[in-house]
């Protein structure tokens, strides 16, 4: 997965195949998220399932999207 999300960029993760996969409520710690200071922090791999960016600014949003 991890070299999948590698080869995504900004422009083309809209169109990412990730976004096709069956939807499931499972997360999976250290594929989908991981825990820094008791807090969940959702890798790209997360986002890119979702198939959309959610406009939060999160620290590793595979569409670009930055806070100001």
């Amino acid at each position: 997965m991890d070299e999948y999300v590698a080869t995504v960029s900004s422009e083309t993760a809209t169109d990412n195949k990730a976004k096709d996969l069956p939807k499931t409520t499972n997360l999976i710690e250290g594929i989908d998220y991981y825990l820094e200071n008791g807090n969940y922090v959702f890798k790209a791999w997360f986002h890119l399932k979702r198939g959309h960016c959610c406009g939060n600014g999160c620290r590793h949003c595979p569409y670009g999207f930055k806070k100001i």
